[in-house]
């Protein structure tokens, strides 16, 4: 047995929702890649591989990441490049992405010199902010007052030469419908635009294989836009839905403690350490051993993390008998946004990393030691 905590992926979970996204993007005429913020999990890459997933970058790791391991050129953005990165990103991108004017005709210069000693064109596109926010947690909302994101229709008086496609990030684990909102408002602002260019990348949020989203419409929506733009090649670049419900985290109950009428339950992982999007969101994960909803009829916990910060806890939970040390709980749906931002707060080492393939084989992928929290502080 693995000792935990470890984080699990499946094979055939990746594969459901790889078939999904595919199929959608046959269907609606589009190009859907990955954003490697939500997914790093290189080892799993031979998946994509079969399904020709591209990707999107927001750094030159996470871009060299793209040409080293899913063998593609990035579609990059990032907030902001520098004279000592610039030259580095137009290596590895295919399509390179300025978050204002000023950003882009700073480096105009090395763009036209790449272009012409590479006999090749990385294609280049502006941010867009259309302030259409469809998002309720503003820590997650691109388009909120005073956003650092992105040109606002009042600052784009003309199309930048030599700009050949826009890119706007409006979403956040959203519905085809907030999309369609969000479509309304850039064609009301900036849809004058439009026939000037090549493609238009939709950015991410689009988590099409979570149940009960309506995949048709999204299909209808996309070919829609399609048809009143067909110059436009169209990309869209979720990240939550490629790996949406596709692995766990596997922890062991070490003790139970009671302050003021609160059990807790500690578990051998840490919330701050291993899923921060749980403390930053929030939101509380489902647990395989719980009941659905809490019922204070039954033994009721909440869960405490194994480090020092007072807030690393999230609660609570109902379980059909009490909880002992040595139980095992399964926290779900922990593989996108989890992954990649975890941390080692207190020297916690990461939970190993586990994949199940589709025989049922389980392989470890990767282990966590004492050299690796050492050699990140040297």
């Amino acid at each position: 047995m693995i000792p935990t905590p470890y984080y699990i992926v499946y094979e055939e979970k990746l594969r459901r929702n790889l078939d999904l996204i595919t199929r959608v993007a046959r269907e609606a005429l589009v190009e859907i890649i990955m954003a490697f913020k939500a997914n790093a999990l290189w080892r799993t890459f031979g998946v994509f591989r079969e399904y020709s997933i591209r990707s999107t970058a927001s750094s030159l790791n996470e871009m060299w990441l793209a040409n080293d391991e899913l063998g593609c050129k990035a579609h990059t953005y990032c907030p902001a490049y520098t004279a000592a990165t610039i030259d580095a990103f137009l290596k590895g991108s295919s399509h390179i992405t300025f978050n204002s004017v000023a950003q882009y005709i700073k480096f105009k210069g090395n763009i036209n010199n790449y272009n012409a000693t590479n006999n090749e064109q990385v294609s280049c596109g502006l941010r867009i902010n259309p302030m259409c926010s469809v998002i309720e947690t503003d820590i997650y909302n691109p388009c909120s007052a005073g956003s650092r994101f992105g040109v606002t229709a009042n600052e784009l008086d003309a199309l930048p030469e030599g700009i050949e496609g826009f890119h706007f990030h409006a979403l956040c684990e959203s519905t085809s419908h907030d999309l369609e909102k969000v479509l309304e408002a850039v064609e009301r602002q900036f849809g004058r635009f439009l026939p000037q260019l090549r493609w238009i990348n939709m950015g991410g949020g689009h988590l099409m294989t979570r149940e009960g989203y309506d995949t048709a419409h999204l299909v209808s929506l996309l070919r829609d836009f399609k048809h009143r733009y067909p110059n436009l090649h169209v990309i869209l670049e979720p990240g939550s839905a490629f790996c949406w419900q596709t692995g766990d985290l596997e922890t062991t109950v070490v003790d139970i403690v009671e302050n003021s009428g609160i059990t807790t339950a500690i578990i051998d992982a840490s919330f701050a350490c291993h899923m921060p999007d749980c403390l930053e969101m929030p939101y509380k994960p489902r647990i395989t051993q719980a009941l659905d909803e809490v019922d204070t009829a039954f033994p009721t916990y909440r869960l405490g993390g194994n480090s020092c910060l007072s807030g690393d806890f999230v609660g609570d939970w109902s379980f059909a008998r009490q909880l002992q040390a040595g139980d095992r709980l399964t926290l779900e749906d922990m593989n996108h946004y989890t992954t990649v931002k975890t941390n080692m707060f207190n020297g916690i080492s990461h939970p190993a990393i586990v994949y199940r393939h589709l025989d049922g084989t389980t392989e470890v992928l990767r282990e966590f030691t004492y050299e690796d929290y050492k050699h990140r502080m040297s």
